[in-house]
């Protein structure tokens, strides 16, 4: 199994963030100012074979392989769900199809996302982690 230091160091960074803020207000407030962050994705990527499942507001995800790293690009209609993605691109962009599908994302549950989110939501995060790693899963395929 391969694993890499980088996107556990991503995922404690993440967790140390998080851990500054007291209450969950400030923590959706954080999540909202990361989707602010997103580059934003081209108009023309945003087709329906983009659309992840699952979620409740539109979410598109383009992902490429690119010299053998994962490029995971997003946008979303919704303000959280943009933070939440942009989340899950920080710690799987840049990092091997095999990487991204050996690890787990610990940061979901050690700053309690999933279990602050509706239950929409909640499906949606799994929807967006589960698409992501089918991306990498369908990348090695093509190699």
């Amino acid at each position: 199994m391969e694993t890499s230091n980088d996107i556990n160091i991503i995922q404690e960074e993440i967790i140390s963030e998080f851990e500054m803020f007291d209450d969950w207000m400030e923590k959706y407030e954080y999540l909202i100012e990361l989707g602010k962050d997103l580059p934003i994705i081209s108009e023309e990527l945003k087709t329906e074979d983009k659309l992840i499942e699952g979620c409740q507001s539109r979410v598109w995800l383009n992902s490429e392989l690119i010299n053998g790293k994962m490029d995971y690009r997003a946008d979303s209609d919704a303000i959280i769900t943009k933070g939440i993605i942009g989340l899950l691109i920080r710690v799987m962009n840049n990092q091997t199809p095999e990487v991204i599908i050996s690890n787990e994302l610990l940061f979901i549950k050690a700053i309690g996302l999933q279990e602050h989110l509706s239950p929409t939501r909640s499906n949606g995060l799994l929807g967006m982690v589960k698409r992501m790693k089918l991306e990498a899963i369908k990348s090695l395929n093509l190699k």
